[in-house]
């Protein structure tokens, strides 16, 4: 699978034999914890998505730059930094993750928490989608069944809107093309955060700048919510690099189904977003795409 496959290369390690408890933990714990983000980006939903963004990059710096000092990792980044091809791929994949967030930031504020939990849902089955299309990786026929129900799911979403489900679409998107781009990074997981969200700096200082000198912006009001925004923003994404390294890849693609499920429950009994005929159709059917993506990968790695 392209984004098992992906992930692996990733942190550039072999596929382990067995699960460790230590992973476990860690791997489950990043993603309760983005499961209830949509909680704490909801108690921000008056500021704008891209203050939010900004602050997210801003105060990552310095939680995942203490990080790789403690841990001895910041070799990886001194010679990034120097490597115009490194950079390149460094910029690309920091917009896509930034676009993504943004998208996330704006539709929980909006009230889109459930086509949040829908695009997280799909990008399996999307990044599914985008080996078989950009690797050229053949699929199974249970993975094309798994890709053409997402698809029908959307036609649904579409034809009862009268649009696109765009929130979906675009956070399944710019995930899954940031996964596959990440590729390309031949840095660890932790290292490449530091990158991107050091890339990213330029311009997140220069929105907060913009925002203190046209009385926009929501610092002074919302401190503590802001400086938060690293927090939330870097440990969830250290945690699943180092629960990563210790499970196997199929214990991982089962897990990471427990977020947007989360976000899901958040959004239908916290949020009380309407749920609707049309989505009482759509969401079961990405659940059923799952099923079958989940079932032909454990299959897979069992031959």
């Amino acid at each position: 699978m392209v984004v098992n496959d992906a992930m692996a290369r990733l942190n550039n390690i072999p596929e382990k034999s067995g699960d460790s408890p230590a992973g476990l933990a860690f791997a489950v714990s990043a993603y309760f914890l983005w499961g209830f983000l949509p909680l704490y980006m909801k108690a921000l939903s008056h500021v704008p998505a891209a203050e939010v963004v900004a602050h997210r990059v801003i105060w990552s710096i310095p939680v995942a730059g203490a990080v790789l000092i403690l841990l001895g990792r910041t070799k990886d980044i001194k010679e990034a930094l120097t490597s115009p091809k490194m950079l390149a791929m460094g910029c690309l994949t920091a917009t896509l993750i930034s676009l993504n967030w943004g998208i996330y930031v704006w539709a929980i504020s909006v009230g889109q928490t459930l086509d949040a939990a829908l695009g997280y849902y799909i990008n399996p089955v999307f990044s599914v989608f985008l080996g078989a299309v950009i690797l050229k990786e053949r699929l199974s026929g249970l993975q094309w069944g798994a890709v053409a129900l997402a698809f029908a799911a959307i036609v649904v979403l579409t034809i009862d809107a009268g649009r696109l489900p765009l929130v979906s679409i675009g956070l399944s998107v710019t995930w899954g093309f940031y996964a596959l781009f990440k590729r390309s990074l031949p840095i660890g997981p932790n290292q490449g955060f530091l990158l991107e969200v050091t890339l990213l700096a330029v311009p997140a200082f220069a929105y907060w700048a913009y925002a203190g000198s046209t009385g926009t912006s929501h610092f002074s009001s919302d401190l503590w919510l802001l400086l938060g925004c690293g927090v939330v923003t870097s440990v969830p994404l250290m945690l699943y690099a180092n629960g990563a390294k210790r499970l196997t890849l199929s214990t991982i693609a089962i897990l990471q189904y427990i977020a947007p499920t989360m976000i899901f429950l958040v959004a239908v009994f916290v949020f009380k977003e309407p749920f609707g005929t049309a989505r009482g159709i759509a969401f079961p059917m990405i659940w059923a795409a799952l099923v079958l993506y989940s079932y032909s990968m454990v299959r897979n790695r069992g031959q």
